[in-house]
């Protein structure tokens, strides 16, 4: 993957948008204030969402989606928005506490994310994205 250019958000009007699908209210709570402080837009879905609903509605750049919901099962839902062509362009990184990047990668995942990780683990891996995104 191509690395960012540091002026690359600053020359675009429109922040990156990032859908967290996290059921884990720390986890969650945590990943919006790191996001947030590196500039993002970010939008956390309830427990009761639709994930594929929220997803249209939205238009997120970037999905940082749990393996295990409350809701079901991440690799389920990543399978559905590989399926859809309006769903394209989006960069989907999947994250969990159990190592199962193959399997996600598979499926349709840009990158994975073993938990816990570090802070600026997951800022690379969203600006490395979305830079080959944009290339």
């Amino acid at each position: 993957m191509g690395t960012l250019n540091r002026d690359f958000f600053s020359r675009n009007a429109v922040m990156p948008k990032i859908l967290l699908a996290e059921d884990d209210p720390t986890m969650l709570s945590l990943l919006r204030t790191l996001l947030r402080l590196e500039g993002f837009e970010t939008v956390a879905l309830g427990d009761q969402d639709n994930l594929l609903d929220a997803i249209y509605r939205e238009h997120p750049d970037v999905i940082l989606l749990d393996v295990h919901l409350a809701q079901g099962n991440g690799v389920d839902l990543l399978r559905q928005i590989r399926l859809d062509q309006q769903l394209d362009r989006v960069l989907v990184i999947m994250q969990s506490g159990m190592n199962l990047a193959e399997e996600c990668r598979a499926a349709g995942a840009d990158d994975f994310l073993v938990k816990p990780y570090m802070p600026d683990t997951l800022i690379q891996a969203i600006k490395s994205g979305l830079a080959a995104r944009h290339s």
